[in-house]
């Protein structure tokens, strides 16, 4: 039999945080969803955990037979030989090893005689974890709105002094349009509902939330989740401000003292900078230098790379002088390729907290927003996501770089219809420019919350020697607008430099 305790572990760690503990024990809660979005392999890791504990559990189905269970056990790698299954169906019904068969056809049964059969296994049974499944076969049966909900309240009264964790699953087929019923909603301590969204390309993405429990400071909101191997793997919405952590903010410096220099030694420590720029112009290649001087510093570091393949990053990052191979192989920096068609943004969200909290990463690049972008259509949510990341970070004292592609030789300071600028605490700003009869780059600082920055527009060089940021363009007029205007003397810009 169970320890006694106040709180029953629903089988899942992530689920149990957004419930701040688990279910409270002994009372009738409600999940429901559309056909596949996980409510039965929710179910099963329920009882498994009983189980596992040492507690009497029962599934009751009437939707299912025994071998549809097994087999939906099998492909998850579940042994349910230490539940009991109790099937109601208009199959055979297989009321447990060594016993009789019966068979029960739904149709010929009035709903009072299924209710008794299921209140006879209970007291068969005694179980302390129950699931029933499904209430859409009782309203079937029922036919009548009225008498449904009153054998609902029954069986709601008959588990309440048993001591009974109940889990009802409603797959909301039955009724006009699949409506949720609000009256078995206040039946219930407690509901969860499932959602599973087809988006117009890319894998379908699943999300739940807890629509109440009462007398349990729960997370509300839309939390993502996936089926997996094993049961749900669910993702926690993040909440910045309940994972404040001290830190010192130092500078973060790159190793190029004039690239330093533009920001005064560097972006704090648990601040973010964003690099915006048109492509081709060295955006990445900023972001890398700074993850190499981290890296030397011995902390470390994580890219999330969404829209290049990590070997050819690798490639060209070799060829301007920067080894993050023997970064790689000590385990100071790892690079994360994303497909933004198969990861939802909570996903993303909770393996960004993994790696700051479980590897403790201090630096950390996601390249790039658009392939962010990419991964959540919803611009608002967007927006709403980058802060609290972004928020999150900030308080756990990781330096952030945020590469923003922007279109055109000069563009924009938007990524698609957002205007993203004033998430980050520092901006970068990286243009193309013609002189002399060639493109070359400028850099310089929009902006810069955490202290001073340097107002000057600089050349920026990026080739075999590496990253150079040139002296002050100060003799050219109009670097930003892509067409300047010179008014100097001779000479001011950078030239090749050849290895000595």
């Amino acid at each position: 039999m169970r320890v006694p305790s106040d709180r029953t572990s629903s089988g899942n760690a992530e689920l149990d945080q957004i419930l701040d503990g688990g279910l409270p024990t002994g009372r009738l809660y409600l999940v429901e969803g559309a056909p596949g979005s996980g409510k039965t392999t929710l179910a099963m890791r329920f009882l498994l955990d009983g189980a596992a504990r040492g507690e009497r559990c029962l599934y009751i189905t009437l939707s299912e037979t025994r071998e549809e269970l097994l087999a939906v056990a099998a492909s998850h790698g579940f042994d349910l030989s230490a539940i009991d299954i109790f099937e109601l169906s208009s199959a055979e019904a297989v009321l447990g090893e060594g016993r009789e068969q019966s068979i029960l056809h739904s149709w010929e049964v009035e709903l009072g005689g299924m209710i008794q059969l299921i209140q006879d296994e209970v007291e068969r049974v005694r179980p302390d974890r129950v699931v029933f499944d499904s209430l859409s076969e009782m309203r079937l049966v029922a036919q009548d709105a009225l008498r449904y909900r009153r054998q609902v309240l029954l069986l709601k009264q008959f588990f309440a002094p048993r001591g009974s964790t109940v889990i009802l699953i409603d797959d909301l087929t039955a009724g006009e349009s699949g409506r949720r019923d609000t009256h078995l909603h206040s039946l219930c301590h407690g509901v969860l509902t499932l959602e599973r969204l087809t988006l117009d390309f890319g894998a379908a993405r699943r999300r739940l939330q807890v629509q109440k429990l009462r007398g349990v400071a729960f997370v509300a909101g839309y939390h993502d989740f996936s089926i997996r191997r094993g049961g749900l793997q669910v993702f926690p919405r993040l909440v910045a401000a309940d994972h404040h952590a001290p830190f010192v903010g130092e500078p973060m410096a790159s190793g190029i003292p004039e690239l330093d220099a533009l920001l005064h030694g560097g972006p704090l420590r648990g601040t973010s900078t964003l690099i915006s720029g048109p492509a081709g112009a060295g955006k990445t290649t900023l972001a890398l230098q700074f993850v190499e001087a981290a890296c030397r510093r011995g902390e470390p570091c994580t890219i999330y790379e969404f829209d290049e393949r990590i070997g050819t990053m690798m490639v060209r990052a070799a060829a301007m002088g920067l080894h993050l191979a023997e970064h790689i192989e000590s385990g100071l920096l790892r690079i994360v390729q994303v497909d933004p068609a198969e990861i939802a943004p909570g996903e993303f969200a909770f393996g960004v907290r993994r790696e700051v909290e479980e590897r403790g990463c201090r630096f950390l690049v996601i390249d790039s927003l658009n392939g962010y972008l990419a991964a959540m259509p919803q611009e608002q949510q967007l927006i709403l996501q980058i802060h609290e990341l972004l928020s999150y970070l900030n308080q756990k004292g990781v330096g952030t770089f945020l590469i923003n592609p922007q279109s055109g030789l000069v563009g924009t300071m938007a990524t698609g219809t957002l205007n993203i600028s004033y998430v980050a605490d520092a901006v970068i700003l990286v243009r193309f420019f013609e002189a002399e009869g060639r493109f070359r780059k400028a850099i310089s600082v929009l902006k810069n919350r955490s202290g001073p920055h340097e107002e000057a527009i600089r050349e920026l060089r990026i080739d075999a020697q590496g990253v150079r940021v040139g002296a002050p363009l100060s003799e050219f007029r109009g670097i930003l607008t892509g067409t300047p205007e010179y008014v100097g003397a001779s000479g001011p810009l950078m030239e090749e430099r050849t290895r000595a």
